[in-house]
């Protein structure tokens, strides 16, 4: 019988038997040991140079207790559980993720309200400088950490998309990029202006994808149900919308219908139930409290009057000058131009009110009325006795050869020797003034509403880190945040108390680290003279609460705007002191209104 050694294992010698220890005893057999593991090649430049000893030992202490018997490897599994862990679902689970930003409270309150009271659609109204982009990024911020959020639309004006995208990536850490080229918009987080997204091919494409998440910034702009980016917007499919804007209403209670049924259609009712449920007038509600109980479900206004924030201290100085006799003799031939046309022409108020206009660009520039001249002239007949006056005003601006507020400007700017913004309403007068300054060695750039996306990035970056001066338009400064500059010069005033705080809001906002000065210059003997005297010694506005300021105005433009109320005064009034009276007398309206709201806020 042949002996199996592997059936007999204690048959292991060479011829079938066990080995005999001295003096011929079977030799003892000692227990099979691990077969020497061969020598391992190098087959890569990896195990050449790569130490593997940790790992090994890694391997050696899983194969004897687990991993656990290193405190430095449990602490960091706790750590880890720990960081993973719920406290709470309803407190927000994006700010551990954000250890570098810190949120103002109304802030917090506002992504907790939209999160849990209007399931992620909501108005953000706050007013201006209260930080409504921190809050969208916020809320854009925890929709994402908590998964319900995986693609993103932000539609904002072509001058804010930058800044969207650096605010975005810096203070949340959000991957949103702005969109240049065709296959950007394919990435989860875009931002882009709306007049792009609107237009084809990018349109079509836009529309017929998903969105988780759609953000519009300025979306007062889409008041109006008729035009095309109302219609967009509506179209886009979204699960979550965000319109972020400081003033939902404008001009008539249609306008907050629009903008609501856009955000949450049904909200209101339908457009005929709303009427006859909440509207009285154009501008006038009725039923305020049920309105106001519907406009809190989808609407967060925050005021600056409302929390605990500090702003820095605003001074505001007004600078009179006189005009010089060839600019003074303009303005009082431009003042009989508008009363005589006013007189022999008829036509409707909004033409009318267009010769106020001309008025106010007396005060400007020359330049500015100089357009408006050439542009009427061209509507007047050429037989007519207005066209050959047009033509005598044409004569008198040839004879200015100075401007009396940009000499005044030029002096500002050198006696602050610090950066400065100056605004103007006319983008003639913007042209005059970047001309002047530059032949006076002062480094100045524009900024205006028409330039496009890349080249008002560019203006914006030259003012931070060269030029000392930036002279802005009003459609140019809408929207842009200015916190390292403190100095605004108003060029020319609004006759909208309103827009005035909006170019205040540009520089004096939160962030802002330094007092805020404010000049405006003022011209004697013009219809510039009278509204300084409304603004600043008769209501005030520049020491009011924005809040207040914004509400007031409002109530005093239920039946007409304030804008129109003041051309309307100009084209009635027979003289200066005729014009003052009347202008004195919408003053005290103003703080009448003032008074009475006063009355409502006391407990």
């Amino acid at each position: 019988m042949i002996n199996d050694p592997l059936q007999n294992p204690t048959d292991l010698s060479p011829g079938g038997m066990a080995p005999e220890a001295p003096g011929g005893a079977p030799a003892e057999i000692a227990p099979p040991s691990r077969p020497a593991q061969p020598a391992r090649k190098l087959n890569s430049l990896v195990d050449l140079y790569v130490d593997r000893s940790s790992f090994e030992e890694l391997e050696r202490r899983i194969e004897r207790n687990g991993p656990w018997d290193d405190w430095g490897l449990y602490q960091m599994a706790w750590e880890a559980e720990e960081a993973c862990r719920i406290d709470d679902f309803h407190e927000l689970q994006s700010l551990r993720a954000l250890p570098q930003l810190t949120p103002l409270p109304h802030q917090l309150d506002t992504a907790r309200r939209v999160l849990h009271e209007m399931r992620g659609r909501a108005i953000l109204a706050d007013e201006v400088g209260l930080g409504k982009t921190i809050e969208a990024g916020l809320i854009l911020k925890e929709y994402l950490v908590r998964g319900l959020v995986k693609r993103a639309l932000i539609l904002v004006p072509a001058s804010l998309v930058l800044q969207w995208v650096r605010e975005l990536n810096a203070k949340f850490g959000i991957p949103a990029i702005a969109q240049k080229k065709e296959y950007h918009w394919t990435n989860d987080i875009v931002v882009a202006s709306m007049d792009t997204a609107k237009r084809e091919p990018h349109r079509t494409f836009l529309l017929e994808g998903e969105y988780d998440m759609l953000i519009i910034d300025e979306a007062h702009k889409l008041k109006n149900k008729r035009t095309g980016n109302y219609q967009f917007a509506g179209d886009l499919r979204k699960k979550y919308c965000l319109l972020l804007t400081a003033t939902p209403v404008q001009n008539d209670l249609n306008e907050l219908y629009n903008l609501i049924t856009l955000l949450k259609p049904g909200q209101l009712g339908g457009e005929g139930d709303f009427a006859s449920n909440f509207v009285e007038g154009r501008r006038t509600a009725k039923n305020e409290d049920r309105l106001q109980a519907a406009l809190g479900q989808v609407m967060i206004r925050n005021r600056r009057s409302d929390g605990q924030l500090e702003f820095t201290k605003r001074s505001v100085t007004n600078v009179p000058l006189h005009l010089s006799p060839e600019e003074m003799a303009l303005y009082d031939g431009v003042t009989q131009y508008v009363r005589q046309h006013s007189r022999t022409e008829s036509g409707d108020m909004a033409s009318m009110l267009s010769l106020v206009t001309l008025q106010r660009e007396v005060c400007s520039s020359r330049d500015a009325v100089f357009l408006t001249l050439i542009n009427l002239s061209k509507k007047v007949p050429e037989g007519s006795p207005l066209h050959s006056r047009i033509w005598e005003l044409v004569e008198l601006i040839r004879n200015i050869r100075a401007n009396t507020k940009a000499e005044k400007t030029m002096e500002l700017i050198r006696s602050l020797d610090d950066k400065v913004i100056v605004f103007t309403e006319y983008r003639a007068t913007q042209d005059y003034l970047i001309r002047y300054l530059k032949e006076h060695d002062m480094a100045a750039v524009p900024y205006r509403g028409g330039m496009n996306r890349g080249k008002k990035d560019w203006m914006m970056d030259l003012f931070r880190r060269r030029a000392q001066v930036m002279v802005a338009t009003e459609a140019g400064g809408e929207g842009i945040n200015l916190q390292f500059c403190h100095h605004i010069i108003n060029f020319d005033l609004p006759w909208n108390p309103m827009r005035v705080e909006q170019r205040i809001g540009r520089v004096h906002r939160l962030g802002q680290t330094e007092d805020v000065r404010i000049f405006n210059l003022c011209t004697y003997g013009t219809i510039e003279e009278h509204i300084v005297h409304l603004l600043h010694e008769k209501i005030n506005m520049f020491e009011m609460v924005i809040g207040d300021l914004d509400e007031i105005v409002e109530r005093m433009e239920k039946e007409e705007t304030l804008e129109r109320k003041l051309a309307r005064m100009v084209l009635e009034s027979s003289s200066s002191a005729d014009l003052r009276e009347k202008i004195d007398g919408l003053g005290d309206s103003l703080l009448d209104a003032k008074n009475q709201l006063q009355r409502e806020r006391k407990p």
